[in-house]
């Protein structure tokens, strides 16, 4: 089943399930199953759903308006550097263990969405990756039991000011411009998935493939990731976790392709749809 949040006909966000071409409201101006797909995923109505969505309001998929997949959550943190293509490519290899950095909430913008250059930057760029949304309080969760943590896992693309990454050791600047984490367009649940590590990962910009690699290609895996935040941090349903992006980023490119005003990316994972945000230069 693919949830998703979005705003309703009125405007309000809301939030429900994409089926067979049509919205259905599953949120306060709906079923009123729950506030936010994020408190569906908080009382376990995420993943539970089977056929009662048909009795909610329903919509044409395309008339909707994307919202973030989980647009409020109280954490997101990101991995770096996480496919060996990328290391390479950086000429990060070897690493001890995962680059983690922070990406706020409110920078974050859905499916469809424009990706917001900002006027400061002439390198911006994208990054193709799969999210996992934590599904019950977790800390120091053990490697054999991360995967009954995860609740569900959608697309995400970390766009990123460069030049505002790379000026110091710190990333957290380049990556928090707002309107440049794009997370949808659907959540899909674990259940629904089997083995992650058999999906696929494309990054498109105006339909030519930047980016292509499994998930089983990530350096750190899935589990060891959450055993490395739940050891220093507490995360809560609803909680983000983006676990890298693989080789084949503009900046490193040769020569470069970093977007321009204008450009579509397109992030394509097996199951969990195509994001797709076209850039647009803001003051």
């Amino acid at each position: 089943m693919n949830y998703a949040s979005f705003l309703s006909a009125d405007g309000a966000p809301t939030w429900g399930v994409i089926d067979d071409g049509r919205a259905y409201d599953l949120g306060p101006t709906g079923l009123n199953l729950a506030a936010t797909l994020r408190a569906a995923v908080v009382n376990g109505t995420f993943g539970s759903i089977t056929d009662q969505h048909l009795q909610a309001p329903a919509r044409h998929e395309p008339d909707i308006e994307y919202l973030p997949s989980i647009s409020d959550p109280g954490k997101i943190l990101c991995i770096g550097v996480n496919y060996r293509t990328h290391q390479q490519e950086t000429g990060r290899t070897e690493q001890k263990a995962p680059t983690v950095f922070t990406r706020f909430a409110d920078t974050q913008i859905g499916h469809q969405q424009p990706a917001q250059m900002p006027a400061s930057t002439e390198q911006f760029d994208y990054e193709g990756e799969m999210a996992l949304v934590i599904g019950k309080d977790a800390f120091h969760v053990a490697e054999e039991e991360a995967f009954e943590y995860v609740a569900g896992y959608a697309a995400y693309n970390d766009f990123t000011a460069r030049d505002w990454q790379r000026v110091t050791t710190q990333w957290i600047p380049g990556k928090n411009f707002p309107g440049t984490g794009a997370f949808g367009p659907w959540l899909v649940p674990a259940a629904d998935l089997g083995d992650v590590s058999a999906l696929s990962l494309e990054t498109r910009v105006n339909g030519d493939v930047r980016q292509k690699a499994s998930v089983a290609d990530l350096y750190f895996s899935i589990p060891q990731l959450i055993a490395h935040v739940t050891g220093f941090t507490r995360l809560a349903a609803g909680d983000v976790i983006v676990t890298g992006t693989p080789g084949g980023v503009g900046f490193f490119m040769q020569p470069q392709g970093l977007l321009s005003d204008g450009d579509q990316v397109e992030v394509e994972i097996t199951g969990l749809g195509v994001l797709r945000n076209t850039v647009t230069r803001v003051a």
